[in-house]
């Protein structure tokens, strides 16, 4: 088996004082798992294709491909990329934008995507006057104006919630009551009950079912189908699934996939305009 190389070894965003810089990430030649690590600049995740899940501010997030996770600057995070990923990084310097000072997840539209694919053909060290920093100032604008959404899942590092997590995560199927965790934590249901509050501020049931969303968005995100994605959950039906789904997202995993492949799709013709651009530019 071919080594891959670390993603965190590919750039270091600490060496450049720009406003902002871009970066795009193929996993077919990066390993899929990044290791807890930090930065100065924060950090905006997107996903071109596949998926990616976050490790940050003790929770997990899910990166699907119309979706961007913003994790400030100083903040250590982790990441898991599936095998088809595509991702792309953009990196702000602290101070230069009206981001969030705490992760969330920020709807991207094809606008933005299209900046940051432009930015990431850029030099890392352009000057401040240039296109580069007018086109980095006016998408950093645009960003900070973009809806959040509902994509991550609190974490605990309370032992017997991170049991819990731990083997729902490894089975989500696995459809035991509260009061069946209690029993294997040796706790009583309604300590266990108080405890999972305090510690996510979600009740177990709304847990798991935050737990279920971001396992759909990730397999439906790698090419899973709903079918499949209805069973690993351990759902009795499909038709109980989309429910659930559409309750969540708004939408169908049947409407919400199309979308999925028609970004990847317009991300793919983008990127490759970009590419003859240049090309041109340098025969030119």
């Amino acid at each position: 088996m071919s080594y891959r190389s670390s993603a965190i070894a590919s750039v270091d965003p600490d060496t450049s004082d720009a406003t902002a810089i871009a970066h795009r990430l193929d996993f077919a030649d990066h390993a899929s798992e990044v290791p807890t690590h930090i930065h100065r600049k924060g950090q905006l995740i997107l996903a071109s294709y596949g998926a990616v899940t976050c490790i940050a501010a003790q929770n997990v997030w899910i990166v699907p491909p119309n979706s961007g996770i913003w994790i400030p600057g100083g903040v250590p995070h982790s990441a898991r990329a599936t095998a088809n990923a595509r991702v792309d990084y953009l990196f702000v310097e602290s101070g230069a934008s009206s981001l969030p000072d705490h992760c969330c997840a920020l709807e991207i539209t094809p606008m933005i995507r299209t900046m940051i694919d432009r930015l990431a053909a850029e030099p890392k060290d352009y000057l401040p006057d240039s296109h580069a920093a007018r086109l980095a100032r006016v998408m950093l604008d645009e960003l900070a104006d973009m809806p959040r959404q509902g994509l991550n899942l609190p974490v605990s590092e309370h032992t017997k919630i991170r049991t819990i997590a731990d083997a729902l995560t490894a089975r989500p199927s696995d459809r035991s009551t509260v009061a069946d965790w209690a029993q294997r934590v040796a706790m009583s249901e309604r300590s266990l009950a108080r405890l999972m509050v305090q510690e996510t501020g979600l009740t177990f049931g709304r847990w798991r079912q935050q737990l279920h969303l971001v396992v759909a968005l990730r397999e439906l995100a790698s090419g899973t189908s709903v079918q499949r994605v209805a069973a690993i959950l351990g759902y009795e039906s499909v038709n109980a699934f989309i429910t659930m789904f559409r309750k969540a997202v708004g939408s169908t995993p049947s409407r919400y996939l199309p979308r999925l492949r028609t970004h990847s799709q317009k991300m793919t013709v983008a990127a490759r305009q970009i590419a003859e651009k240049k090309t041109v530019g340098h025969l030119s």
